[in-house]
């Protein structure tokens, strides 16, 4: 079971992921977010990361200006696309930045499903998460889950990591439910927006372990 802490602001949060055993930390370079950081300011908090730990950029229909910014400063290894980018997108920004790219797929019923073997075709990992309500302010973090079961039984060419409203209480379910063998949390491990929880952080990575 692998482990990604996203939404990290401060050194607090990154120490305990890694302490933890997260295999993922997540950077989110999204104005609208409450997790919003600086290039500059992951590239201090991406600093205290030990080795292997993979260091993952969120970004949201961003140009190739703004990623050559986040890349300049910090040291990024995974992209991880959370907005309306295509496959097409998706295939480009891997050539041009020679990074892998994980890219998010919104679920809420059955006909979002076919998406997720499209995007399938061009990144290199899924993160399969609650579509957002429509008129919602952000597209990820925002505590909602989706129904489980619709992934049951269903694989892609590529790995996939399960996210949306996981918390330590209920990440157990989710597995069992899904069979994922990755899980990503930004809401579900927080005192306060863009605050993570060194004990709820530990409690989830021991309870996604667990269930594996």
């Amino acid at each position: 079971m692998r482990v990604k802490i996203c939404g990290l602001t401060e050194p607090e949060g990154l120490r305990a992921a890694a302490g933890a055993g997260a295999a993922y930390v997540g950077f989110v370079f999204f104005a609208r977010s409450p997790r919003n950081v600086a290039p500059a300011e992951a590239a201090r908090l991406a600093a205290l990361a030990p080795a292997g730990l993979c260091k993952v950029a969120l970004t949201v229909d961003a140009d190739d200006a703004a990623l050559e910014a986040i890349l300049e400063a910090a040291p990024i290894d995974m992209l991880q696309l959370h907005g309306a980018e295509t496959p097409e997108r998706v295939a480009q920004l891997r050539e041009r930045f020679g990074l892998p790219v994980m890219k998010a797929v919104g679920v809420a019923d059955e006909g979002d499903l076919p998406a997720i073997a499209e995007h399938a075709r061009a990144a290199d990992q899924l993160l399969i998460d609650a579509r957002p309500p429509r008129g919602a302010a952000l597209p990820g973090g925002n505590g909602l889950s989706f129904d489980w079961r619709l992934l049951q039984g269903r694989r892609w060419a590529v790995p996939w990591m399960l996210a949306g409203g996981l918390t330590p209480e209920n990440v157990a379910e989710a597995v069992r439910l899904t069979g994922a063998r990755q899980v990503d949390v930004s809401s579900g491990v927080e005192r306060a927006p863009g605050i993570k929880d060194p004990a709820r952080i530990a409690a989830f990575v021991r309870a996604a372990a667990a269930a594996a």
